[in-house]
């Protein structure tokens, strides 16, 4: 079996979920995916489904009733994976604006370079981000800014949703007490691991703008994680945050 698996949430993506779950596949490290499905109508699930004939004890589907968001869907990929016993548990995009083919250094960063989670950064070798409008790149720049200003964590791309966790985190982290759903989902999922002592390591990535399917981003989404980021700071005044295990020298 192996020891990594790569979440991917989806919601109307039949243009893109075969192609992904075979790119994934075709990668010289062996990943598992597991894929989570809202309830998509345009028949997501039933193309997943009929590729687990294919790949048996590699592709697996959880399917939900409607949609009930980015953070809850992840939320639930990372339990359901933690129970199956996985080192390694990504977060990944269903329609290749992330680029598969950097899941093996997501997976380095965290499994031989002393990472404890692996942030694919569009914003640490300056910006690179591909078919975006002049203003959505610099909105989410900006944010990303923003964020690492009110936050104090020494990380770029604040709002990235490509990602790698070792298990330690999602165990340690109170994943019951992650309560946002959109994009301040991601900020939170940092910010988390940021105060209970997990470090966060920043691997350079191309961002390429989905060119089949519907984008799920809106203004909405932003002002939850604009507004949300302050909430956030204030609450952790307030609160005690489990730490990362110190290995003993005598380990």
């Amino acid at each position: 079996m192996s020891d990594s698996i790569v979440i991917i949430p989806t919601y109307n993506e039949k243009e893109n979920v075969e192609n992904i779950i075979r790119t994934v596949f075709g990668l010289e490290k062996e990943f598992n995916i597991l894929i989570v499905d809202d309830g998509s109508p345009d028949g997501t699930a039933d193309i997943v489904k009929n590729l687990q004939k294919e790949f048996p004890n590699r592709l697996f589907i959880i399917e939900r009733e409607g949609k009930l968001g980015l953070g809850t869907a992840y939320i639930c990929g990372f339990k359901w994976s933690l129970e199956q016993g996985y080192g390694y548990i990504f977060e990944m995009d269903a329609d290749f604006s992330h680029n598969p083919n950097d899941l093996p250094k997501l997976y380095a960063a965290c499994a031989e370079q002393g990472g404890d989670v692996a942030v694919g950064s569009r914003y640490c070798n300056g910006v690179n981000v591909v078919n975006w409008p002049l203003g959505r790149v610099l909105m989410s720049y900006f944010a990303s800014t923003y964020v690492r200003f009110v936050t104090g964590m020494n990380v770029h791309d604040t709002t990235a949703g490509f990602k790698c966790y070792r298990r330690e985190v999602l165990e340690t982290i109170d994943l019951d007490r992650i309560h946002f759903k959109g994009y301040a989902f991601q900020i939170e999922m940092k910010f988390t691991a940021y105060k209970c002592g997990f470090k966060i390591k920043e691997v350079p990535i191309i961002f390429i703008n989905r060119v089949l399917g519907t984008s799920k981003m809106n203004s909405s989404i932003f002002g939850e994680a604009l507004f949300g980021v302050l909430q956030l700071k204030w609450s952790s005044f307030f609160r005690k945050y489990p730490q990362k295990k110190q290995k003993s020298l005598n380990a």
